[in-house]
Parts: C-alpha cells; sequence; structure tokens
C-alpha cells in the first residue's frame, strides 16, 4: 500500500479514477444500446477497453490490488469481446455494469478508509464463467484472396475486423494510394477522414511508391458502397480501389442453438453476480454512493479558452477606449475627460491583474506531466525486465496547461520507444560495460520565451544503417540517395516506418513516432533528433509558453497584414537585394558570419506581388532550438497584444498558419506558425498552399 504521507498523489488517483469510472459508465450505456440494436461499434468497444485498462494501470501503481485485479478480468473480457470471441449481448452487458458498479463502490470506500476493500471472488468467478464460453477457433482469411504478405503483418484485432465487415456483408476494397513525400501526412490523414465517413478502416499499410518522391499505402476498407461508387465519391488522383473476394466468411454466423446457449450462460453469470456477494456498504447507504470524492474542479480546456478569449477581447477594447480618452482629452480639455481618463487608467490596471490572474490559472509546473511520467516509465521497464531509473529536473518549469495536457501523449510515446527500442537488457549493458540499471533524463528548462524538452536515455542509440536500409526495403527512398544525418531520422517520423523486425506490445508496428511530431507541430513547436552509436538518444522539444494572448510583431507583404509571435523573432534587419545571396536554389544572406537561411512570406503563400517594389525589405530573424530562419516582408508594423484563435477543423489542412487574431480595428489577421514554416524552409520543400 502507499505511504499514507503521499495523501496528495492518493486524492490525484481518486480523482481520476473517478473520471475514467464515469466516462466508462457513458460508454457502458451506449454498448447496451448497440447491443439491442444488434450492430456494436467497435470504437465504442475500444474505448470501454482502454478505460478498464487505464484504471488497471494506476491503480496498481498505487498499490490498490483490488481495483487493479477487477479491472484486469473486465480488461480480459473486453479484449475477446474485441477481438469477436465473444459475442455482445444482454447478459454481458449486465456482468460489465455489475464490475463497473463494485469498482464505484471501491474508489468510494478507499476515499475514505485506503484499506477498505470487498469480496471480488463472486465477480471474478461470473467473469470466469463469461471467458469460458470464448471461441478460440481460428478463422481462416484465405477465401478473401489477400496477398499472403499482406495477411502475415495484420494484427488479430485487424483480422477480426476484417472478418466482422465480411459477416456482415459489406464489401471489402482495397485502396491504394500514391502521395508526395512533402504532404503525404495531411493528404494520407484527409482520405482517412472521408474514408470513415463511408465505412470502416480496417487497416494501413505503407507500401513503396511509383517513384522516388513518393509514397504509397495500402488502406483494407468495409463498406456498404460498391467498388465504382466509392471510386466516384473519392474522385482523387493516384487512388486506386480494387475488391477483394466476395460472399460470406465460411462458418462465421454461429448456429441458433449456439447463440442461445451463450445467451443462458451470459444470464446465468450476471445472476451469479447479483445474488452472491453484494457488496454491503453500496446498500447501506446508496446515495452517499452517489456522491463526489473530490473537491478538485477539473476545468475543460475549452472553458479557460473561452475565459481567455473573452479576456483578450476586454485587452482589445481597452486599447480602443484609451485611444479614444486620449483623443477627447485633445480636442475637448475638460475636468470631465480628465476624470475620464483617471478612470480609464483605473480599468487597464484592473484588467491587467485580470489578464495575469487568467494566465496564472493556465501555467502549470511541469511537474505535473513528469510525475506521471515515472509511473509509465517503472510500469514498462517493469513489462519488459529492464532496469530503468528517471532523472527528472527543471520539473518547476511552467507551460500553458493547453500545452501540458497536449504533451502528455509525445512524451509517453517518446519514453515507451526509449524502453522497448532504445535500452538494453540488463545483460546486454553489463556485456558492453555499461551500468546494470539505464538512465532515461527528462529535464526541461526556460530559453526566453519557450520552454526546451530534453528526453535523453544511455541506450544503443538509433542505427542510421539500419534505419536506411529499412527506409529503401520500405521504398520510401532510392538505394543510392545520398541523405545527411538529420534527413535519415526524418525517417522515423514517417506514418508506419518501424526499425523492428519483429512486433511487441508496445512497439514495431509503427505507431507513435508520426503522432509524436503532430501532436508537437499542432502546439506551433518542434522536435530534433541527437544520437550517438552505443551512447544513447536525445529528444529536444522545443514549446512556446503559451498560445493564448501574446505579444506579436505586425507585417505586411504583398498588402497582406500577418503577425509573428514575438517569443520566436530574436530581432529585426532591414535588409539591401544585393546582401541576399542565393546557395542550391535558395536564398540566404550572411548575419555576423554566419550563413541565414531566407523565406520570403510571398512565395510561400504564393501572393501577388506589386508591379513595383522599393528595393530594400525587411527580415524578422526567428528562431527556435538552435535553429534560425529571416523571414523576408516588406513592411514591419510594430508589436502588439493578439489572442490567437483557432481557425477550426475545417481549415487544419493549412500550412504555416497557427491561427487568428483580431487588431481591435476590425480587422483580422492571420498568425504565423514559426515551427512549421521553419520545418519547412529548412527542410528545402515546396510553398505551402493556403
Amino acid at each position: 500500500m502507499v505511504d499514507k504521507s503521499s495523501s496528495r498523489a492518493i486524492k490525484d488517483f481518486l480523482a481520476e479514477a473517478e473520471e475514467i469510472i464515469e466516462t466508462l459508465n457513458l460508454d457502458l450505456v451506449r454498448l447496451g444500446d448497440q447491443a439491442e440494436s444488434g450492430d456494436s461499434n467497435p470504437d465504442t468497444i475500444n474505448g470501454i477497453f482502454r478505460g478498464a485498462h487505464s484504471l488497471k494501470g494506476i491503480s496498481g501503481m498505487f498499490g490498490f490490488a483490488d481495483i487493479s485485479e477487477l479491472s484486469h478480468h473486465m480488461e480480459n473480457l473486453l479484449d475477446q469481446l474485441r477481438l469477436g470471441k465473444l459475442s455482445l449481448s444482454t447478459g454481458l452487458i449486465e456482468v460489465l455494469f455489475n464490475s463497473l458498479e463494485t469498482l464505484t463502490v471501491l474508489v468510494n470506500g478507499k476515499a475514505e478508509n485506503e484499506d477498505f476493500t470487498v469480496d471480488l471472488q463472486p465477480l471474478i468467478e461470473a467473469i470466469n464463467g463469461v471467458l469460458g464460453g470464448t471461441d478460440s477457433t481460428a478463422k481462416p482469411l484465405e477465401f478473401l484472396g489477400l496477398d499472403p504478405a499482406l495477411l502475415s503483418v495484420l494484427t488479430e484485432y485487424e483480422e477480426h475486423r476484417l472478418l466482422d465487415n465480411v459477416t456482415k456483408g459489406r464489401t471489402i476494397l482495397r485502396i491504394l494510394a500514391n502521395f508526395s513525400l512533402a504532404s503525404f501526412d495531411q493528404d494520407l490523414a484527409d482520405l482517412t477522414d472521408t474514408l470513415r465517413q463511408l465505412g470502416e478502416v480496417i487497416s494501413t499499410l505503407p507500401s513503396p511508391g511509383d517513384g522516388n518522391d513518393k509514397i504509397a499505402f495500402q488502406i483494407l476498407f468495409g463498406t456498404k458502397l460498391p467498388a465504382r461508387d466509392l471510386t466516384a465519391k473519392l474522385d482523387l488522383e493516384d487512388v486506386s480501389v480494387e475488391q477483394i473476394g466476395s460472399g460470406p466468411a465460411p462458418n462465421s454466423q454461429p448456429t441458433a442453438s449456439d447463440a442461445e446457449q451463450d445467451e443462458f450462460a451470459l444470464e446465468d453469470a450476471a445472476g451469479m453476480v447479483s445474488t452472491a456477494g453484494d457488496p454491503e456498504p453500496a446498500a447501506a447507504d446508496e446515495a452517499s454512493s452517489l456522491r463526489s470524492i473530490s473537491r478538485t474542479v477539473r476545468v475543460d480546456i475549452e472553458k479557460l479558452d473561452n475565459l481567455m478569449n473573452i479576456v483578450g477581447e476586454l485587452v482589445l477594447s481597452k486599447g480602443a477606449i484609451s485611444r479614444l480618452v486620449e483623443e477627447i482629452k485633445n480636442h475637448v480639455p475638460s475636468a470631465l475627460s480628465t476624470d475620464l481618463h483617471k478612470a480609464t487608467r483605473i480599468l487597464e490596471r484592473r484588467l491587467d491583474d485580470l489578464q495575469a490572474g487568467v494566465m496564472e490559472v493556465r501555467m502549470v509546473p511541469i511537474s505535473q506531466l513528469f510525475e506521471k511520467m515515472s509511473r509509465i516509465v517503472r510500469r514498462v521497464a517493469n513489462e519488459h525486465e529492464k532496469k530503468v531509473s528517471l532523472d527528472i529536473r527543471g520539473a518547476d518549469t511552467e507551460l500553458d496547461k493547453l500545452i501540458v495536457e497536449d504533451l502528455t501523449d509525445p512524451l509517453v510515446h517518446i519514453i515507451r520507444n526509449a524502453i522497448d527500442h532504445g535500452i538494453e537488457t540488463p545483460a546486454e549493458r553489463q556485456a558492453l560495460g555499461k551500468p546494470e540499471k539505464a538512465t532515461i533524463c527528462l529535464w526541461a528548462s526556460q530559453k526566453g520565451n519557450h520552454v526546451v524538452i530534453e528526453v535523453k536515455d544511455d541506450g544503443h542509440g538509433i542505427d542510421t544503417n539500419q534505419v536506411r536500409r529499412k527506409a529503401v526495403a520500405k521504398g520510401l527512398i532510392s538505394a543510392d540517395a545520398e541523405l545527411s544525418k538529420e534527413e535519415i531520422y526524418e525517417l522515423l517520423f514517417i506514418p508506419g516506418f518501424s526499425t523492428r523486425d519483429q512486433v511487441s506490445d508496445l512497439s514495431g508496428r509503427g505507431v507513435g513516432m508520426d503522432v509524436v511530431k503532430n501532436n508537437i507541430s499542432a502546439l506551433s513547436g518542434m522536435i530534433e533528433i541527437d544520437s550517438e552509436p552505443g551512447q544513447g538518444t536525445s529528444m529536444i522539444i522545443t514549446l512556446p509558453i503559451t498560445l493564448a494572448i501574446i505579444k506579436a510583431l505586425i507585417v505586411k507583404t504583398c498588402e497582406k497584414t500577418y503577425a509573428i509571435p514575438i517569443n520566436s523573432v530574436l530581432e529585426t534587419l532591414m535588409i539591401d537585394p544585393q546582401q541576399i545571396e542565393t546557395i542550391e536554389k535558395r536564398e540566404v544572406m550572411e548575419l555576423r558570419k554566419s550563413t541565414l537561411p531566407l523565406m520570403r512570406l510571398a512565395d510561400v503563400f504564393e501572393l501577388s506581388k506589386p508591379d513595383q517594389q522599393n528595393g530594400q525589405c525587411f527580415a524578422a530573424v526567428v528562431g527556435m532550438a538552435e535553429k534560425r530562419l529571416g523571414i523576408v516582408v516588406d513592411e514591419l508594423l510594430g508589436q502588439q497584444d493578439v489572442v490567437i484563435k483557432s481557425l477550426g477543423s475545417a481549415l487544419s489542412f493549412v500550412r504555416g498558419i497557427a491561427g487568428a487574431a483580431d487588431l481591435g480595428s476590425q480587422k483580422t489577421i492571420l498568425v504565423l506558425d514559426v515551427g512549421g514554416l521553419m520545418n519547412e524552409a529548412l527542410r528545402g520543400e515546396s510553398a505551402v498552399n493556403v
């Protein structure tokens, strides 16, 4: 059991467990409705499975063995359901609901007494009784006529989803899509979103492209639409659709007698739970179990965003009022105008306090995130029988709550990859002369208006030759392609790319690093990789402190106005065309004995240039981590506080733009995504389309 002195950690656990149980309850209600309609949604089952898995993990970390054990049995039951080895029925739903009610009793009881428990044996026997009816008979897939190489890489869950679609009479299609390497990530996401509206995406696998600058993906897709109708709806170039197989899977439908026997077994199991081992605390005081056990208020990030937007609008209104007061004072000097000026100054001070207060609410120490990572490290290391210690530094560094929340998944992916891919086993480390226990460093520091987070391990590092061989084998690059070390590292962020020959529970499926990069880019951040063979790998993440109210440099180019977050601007320069040189088709200039790459906003956004232009122009030198870039514009209009507002999901494909902002003069401008622009420019990619 966890030390009693760690009461704060226990309260955090109870609050998180309560939230998970609330979500599970809503999902189970939804699944129950689907069971009655006879058509379950695999996403709902997967969501409940992940919830049970999360509850098992956090309860095990805090030493609550009873909650962990019951969650584990629920997870096993749900796993068999999601794999199609159990049929969805009202009896099974009843067993799950009884399990959830018992978990609620346990969590509520431990809020009063950490040693509180109930007898779980009758419920566990009921779950095992349901699992005893599991159909473990393998169903053949050869009748579909799929390529054996393709079948061999499907997971068990993907095989089940494929068979389930066939059983339900859906058309199985293989979609082959070729994308440009420059934009394949967004193009693939757009295609996947479109397909999900028309059916179920069963599996997505990378394939060799048509050329050196192409990458292809094979998508197995189940739909009620014929192949020709889907092709017409997609209407995309470099996308081909092929129907696979026909008819239902052999022996895929259970007989009526089998289904009835399964239903009776499930109802008996549900009855066993309701008649045996009914927890006394719940019966004694049902109302008390419905009361919240946590005094912590968990505020939705969107509510904080809305509050910050309101404060931002007030900041803009304050500026407009101040200008009007100054005009009145200059034109109509009087005691009334003087009093109005004083009142405006008081309003300004109070508004500054309000803005600082709201910002303080949003700013949280990154220790909240780092503490979660320590539990992840222990659990994953134990699963892989490796010894790993975590070195945390700079945990008091503060970040916007929105950024901290969205940074969780990328950090989990990075740490899991470090333990699974990078760190050797204790025996291997001893043979290499390394300490038996590996170290993962999780360091944070503030550099100017950015926060730098470094995740570093002392494992075997990244083998660039192996990465290159895998890329060639997958057709991602040609065998004679000349790539720098940094360009080879970029291959690790391609969806579906993995250096593993064998699939493990955590790695080898090529899922993770592309998600890491996309999530960090969405936060206007950058990620860099540095690795030394035999010494380890570093993942360096650079993020802005906040994405809320920021100071911005207002610039103009080709009569269009943009805002550049001032926290990324190092300096501004007036440059003469004669200072600009062209090296390998890219414009650069010399700045204090170093080469500064240049990017013209007019070229990036393909703006129409006026016929007559002044010879001189300006450059805003921006930087993140150690990288620098000069953004060339026509005019610098000064600094201003702005509130960044999202462009919405409809415009999420737009690159190089972080959002929009109101200048307070009824004029809306676009805010540049400095991290995204730097990634595009420094990789030498083509223009951004907006």
